[in-house]
């Protein structure tokens, strides 16, 4: 009988090397139009892989390429290299500008989320419309976040993966600072200093997911 070796046995049984690994992942974030959490990479690729240590593998090969591996919350995707973003644009390309109650209003969610439409109001010293959430939410940069256990039970937002993504974050402590964003002409001395960016907030424990229908209250007096 012939004798098959023990890197043959390993090919057959085992998880794949770690090279194949990487390449495993590279493919499946090629053809991904989204960022693809770790989770979700283990459980596409053969028993005994390590999604998470191919992950890093992969990310430092691609470190000076023209193509990065990027962070996006939890997930990961693959993104033209920040210094060659230059090269992607076109001269057709369409802006939306935001109205300024839109800015301060995301500021605010991005800064201080979880936070509630009491809380953003609060922060602005003005009402906040339905219009500029129903905006934020149609550009999929903010989603409802969880109830807080206190009276009336009110929802919070926060912002979404989808917003880190554009503006080329990790996560949201990634942010930038006061000075940068009053350079940048996105925050004005109108703004109260409760409003200031700091330290993030972070979710109540006993809070409550928000239930299918429950935006229909947001906007009830």
């Amino acid at each position: 009988m012939p004798q098959v070796s023990e890197e043959k046995l390993e090919s057959l049984f085992g998880a794949p090397p770690m090279a194949e690994q990487e390449r495993m992942i590279e493919a499946i974030l090629f053809a991904s139009t989204e960022p693809v959490s770790a989770r979700e990479l283990d459980a596409r690729l053969p028993h005994g892989c390590d999604a998470a240590e191919a992950l890093v593998h992969l990310r430092r090969r691609y470190e000076g390429r023209g193509v990065a591996l990027v962070r996006i919350g939890d997930a990961y995707a693959l993104r033209t290299a920040p210094d060659l973003g230059y090269l992607m644009q076109r001269e057709t390309v369409e802006i939306r500008k935001l109205s300024r109650a839109a800015i301060e209003t995301l500021a605010i969610i991005a800064y201080h989320q979880p936070v509630t439409r009491a809380e953003i109001e609060e922060i602005r010293g003005v009402s906040v419309s339905r219009g500029t959430v129903d905006q934020l939410l149609e550009l999929e940069w903010i989603r409802f976040g969880r109830r807080r256990m206190t009276p009336g039970r009110p929802v919070t937002f926060v912002v979404t993966e989808g917003f880190l993504g554009h503006f080329g974050l990790e996560t949201a402590r990634d942010l930038p600072g006061l000075a940068e964003l009053r350079s940048a002409g996105l925050l004005d001395g109108r703004l109260p200093p409760m409003s200031m960016p700091g330290a993030i907030a972070q979710e109540d424990e006993d809070d409550l997911p928000l239930k299918e229908g429950d935006q229909s209250e947001l906007f009830e007096e």
